[in-house]
């Protein structure tokens, strides 16, 4: 009798699992956790998985909180699962758990504070990180996108990220974006601007790739229209290639795609001015 019962609950919980993973949030997820497995294998060591069951860990409580404190219901949020796995495959292996645990935390933070309705303005992912550099100088290696390993890796990181950009209809912006990119390290490489050949090579053409697909991607904090979505991609190539010139290091991406975002809030606010 008990088999019979189960039986259609666990047909019902299966279907809903893989209608889950058809979603864009259970997508990314899947393919994050792809890289996740990857890199961890390559590395040999488990402490980046670690920071990211940390960063996991503490966005589900921020998350918790935040729901109670506003008096929504309190669920699970993928998005909020998608913000730690990406904190946690960006900040260095060896980062220490407080630090992991501060940047997920204003992540999350900023996802319930700096909204516009119920949609976040800045990429959540990315005020963590940046906070972290700026706060606490954490060390960012990028490690989920194999910037560790040789250069074929890339190839890996554009077919996973290509799934993310098809299924969230965010091809415009991924191409602008990386149209800007090249042509701008391209035009100061030809001035013989050393840093501007780094941009070409691994691992800051894995950073980039992977920030196109995964977060400047991301539906809430970028612009559904196509004409949007190209100056969207195109500014945060625009700031992000200024800032890499000017100071180098690794925050220029961020700098990048909050600056977008604010780009975004703008138009957001010009619309419903004219309407």
């Amino acid at each position: 009798m008990s088999e019979t019962r189960t039986g259609p609950l666990e047909r019902r919980q299966r279907t809903g699992l893989k209608r889950y993973l058809r979603t864009p949030k259970g997508l990314v997820l899947t393919l994050l956790c792809l890289l996740l497995f990857i890199g961890a294998v390559d590395s040999g060591t488990p402490h980046g998985i670690f920071n990211v069951c940390v960063a996991v860990i503490t966005a589900v409580v921020c998350d918790t909180i935040a729901l109670w404190l506003q008096r929504y219901p309190i669920r699970l949020s993928d998005g909020g699962l998608v913000t730690a796995v990406i904190v946690g495959l960006v900040l260095a292996a060896d980062t220490p758990i407080a630090v992991v645990i501060a940047a997920t935390a204003i992540a999350i933070a900023s996802k319930h504070v700096l909204r516009i309705g119920r949609k976040p303005i800045f990429n959540p992912a990315a005020v963590g990180l940046l906070a972290a550099i700026v706060g606490f100088h954490a060390s960012e290696s990028w490690w989920g996108d194999l910037s560790a390993m040789p250069a074929w890796s890339a190839a890996i990181v554009l077919v996973v990220g290509y799934a993310i950009v098809q299924r969230v209809n965010k091809f415009p912006q991924f191409f602008s974006f990386f149209a800007v990119y090249l042509a701008f390290f391209a035009f100061e490489g030809a001035f013989h601007v050393t840093l501007a050949a780094d941009a070409f090579r691994n691992p800051i053409i894995n950073s980039a790739l992977f920030l196109a697909c995964f977060m400047l991607t991301d539906p809430p904090t970028s612009p559904a229209r196509y004409r949007h979505q190209i100056g969207f991609g195109a500014i945060s190539a625009i700031v992000s290639g200024l800032i890499y010139l000017t100071f180098g290091g690794l925050s220029y991406l961020f700098i990048g795609l909050l600056s977008a975002n604010l780009w975004k809030l703008w138009i957001t606010r010009q619309k419903s001015v004219i309407g």
